[in-house]
């Protein structure tokens, strides 16, 4: 268990959050969530112990061990891969290296033998003869095959390095789990697998994650840093988003009476309590949901941006034919022989393990590349708009602020105009000055989003666009596109994405394609 009491944290005489009480109990799983530079992760820092908090008390048995996912991925580059999963339980590695050294001295003493027979004791209750299997067994359900794990951690590429980090803060059973973006760099099936894991998993577990889906599988529980506080709340994080909408409705409502409150309020946990894909959590999730009252539910300042895509005509009968389009990249075929026709409706999820040649599809299908071989025909009545994965040609050395910067794209070039749409995507006052060259991530995202919606497009073409986003404005672009009524193809790493928007899924293979007409759980479990 851990107890948070009246903690607050100060930085250069302003503070980030105040007066925070919680209890983390074993057994659940809390996720962590809140707007950029709301101190999710610094949060997770405090209660690992890597930086201090300003006051009040944090208690943590000093018999539990915590395990805390690490983000330098640099830091073992001298040690195997199966060593650094090792290193996650400090003294199991510590009895395991006293050991060795122990048996390799030539003047093995008597007090080396007993030293030698009391470190066994300790390796065999920590289950250590078995370390190394238990180690294989998580590698491979992140997706490092066998023949990784005793190379080096400086030979293995980034991707991969962070499955080994995430696999040394999985092992050992540990007490409590800190985990900061887990899912990050991993593919949909160890993103499964490690669902699974944290489901099964009897202690405590605390993440911090913009994987919706994720979030929604494994936790019980929702942390929300809001209003300079960090507030707890029962349920996943839709439970959290549309009771929070739902209470912001309430408030607006005043004269609404209470007991027509109260009773939307039991209807809407009752639809909850019984949305649970996974059955081991759901008896006592239903448990927490049904104690609930209004006065437990959750408000939120969050912003959230305004998406919503206008097509200026309707897309006709043609709209796209690709036919045995291949490309070869420095002499790696990405593309293969790839045909099919888009349809009226469609809303297309590009997958895949080789995020490349969802890239490079894209490109050539908007001109931007030419393919080796294969011709691309658009319809006559379509109008594309392209959200490409890589920006930086957009806003690198582009000395405009964003008002004039949008007015390139605008037929409405007036300053009213320009700056209430920048306001709607959270650009307001002096914001919409900003230059473009100084932007982070995340508002090129908004910036480059806001371009395609003054586009009028029918079709519209997107490589990644949550990419750099937070949670608030991931949940608006899905809305946004969710009722978008004409064409659509699309990649993104986001699962709940994913499925609430495609109707067909395309995957590129190293053999071709293939093309199914369903969404993308129903891909899944095919696949």
């Amino acid at each position: 268990m851990i107890t948070v009491t009246n903690l607050s944290l100060q930085f250069g005489g302003s503070k980030l959050f105040d007066d925070v009480n919680l209890k983390f109990v074993p057994g659940n799983c809390y996720g962590v969530i809140g707007a950029n530079g709301a101190g999710k992760s610094t949060f997770l820092k405090i209660l690992s112990g890597e930086i201090d908090y300003s006051s009040g008390e944090l208690s943590i048995p000093n018999h539990i061990r915590m395990s805390v996912l690490k983000q330098d991925h640099f830091q073992y580059d001298e040690f195997s891969v199966m060593e650094t999963v090792i290193m996650g339980n400090k003294r199991l590695y510590e009895i395991m290296k006293e050991k060795d050294a122990l048996y390799a001295k030539e003047d093995f003493t008597d007090e080396d033998g007993v030293k030698a027979s009391e470190l066994e004791g300790e390796f065999a209750e920590m289950n250590g003869w078995d370390a190394e299997t238990e180690v294989a067994q998580v590698l491979q359900g992140l997706g490092i095959g066998s023949e990784l794990h005793y190379s080096f951690m400086r030979e293995l590429n980034g991707g991969d390095k962070v499955k080994v980090m995430l696999a040394q803060a999985l092992f050992g059973r540990p007490g409590i789990i800190l985990l900061d973006e887990p899912t990050n760099n991993l593919d949909i099936i160890s993103i499964n697998w490690l669902e699974d894991f944290l489901l099964d998993f009897e202690g405590l577990v605390i993440v911090v994650s913009h994987d919706r889906h994720f979030l929604n599988t494994v936790c019980t529980h929702i942390v929300d840093i809001d209003y300079k506080k960090i507030r707890m709340y029962v349920g996943n994080y839709d439970f959290w988003y549309e009771s929070s909408q739902m209470m912001q409705r309430l408030m607006k409502d005043q004269n609404k009476k209470r007991e027509d409150k109260m009773k939307d309020l039991q209807n809407f946990i009752q639809r909850f309590s019984a949305n649970k894909s996974k059955a081991k959590q759901a008896t006592s999730r239903r448990k927490l949901l049904d104690q609930l009252t209004m006065d437990e539910m959750p408000s939120s300042s969050r912003r959230y941006p305004f998406v919503g895509f206008s097509p200026d005509r309707e897309v006709g009968n043609e709209i796209l034919t690709v036919e045995g389009i291949s490309k070869t990249i420095d002499g790696v075929q990405i593309l293969k022989d790839i045909s099919f026709r888009v349809n009226k409706g469609d809303k297309i999820a590009l997958v895949g393990e080789n995020e490349l040649a969802q890239t490079t599809f894209f490109k050539i299908i908007v001109g931007e590349m030419e393919p080796d071989e294969g011709t691309v025909k658009w319809g006559q009545t379509t109008t594309q708009s392209y959200f490409p994965k890589d920006n930086s040609q957009f806003f690198d050395g582009c000395e405009l602020n964003l008002v004039d910067w949008l007015r390139q794209y605008s037929e409405d070039q007036s300053e009213s105009f320009l700056r209430g749409f920048l306001g709607r995507m959270l650009f307001s006052g002096d914001d919409a000055l900003k230059y473009a060259n100084v932007l982070s991530g995340g508002e090129r995202v908004r910036c480059m989003l806001s371009r395609m919606m003054l586009s009028g497009s029918n079709v519209l073409v997107l490589d990644q666009p949550t990419n750099h986003l937070d949670l608030e404005s991931i949940t608006a672009l899905n809305n946004g596109l969710i009722d978008f009524k004409e064409v659509m193809l699309f990649a993104s790493h986001d699962h709940q994405f994913i499925q609430t928007i495609a109707n067909r899924v395309i995957e590129f293979t190293e053999d071709g394609m293939i093309d199914r007409a369903m969404t993308y759980d129903e891909y899944l479990e095919r696949k």
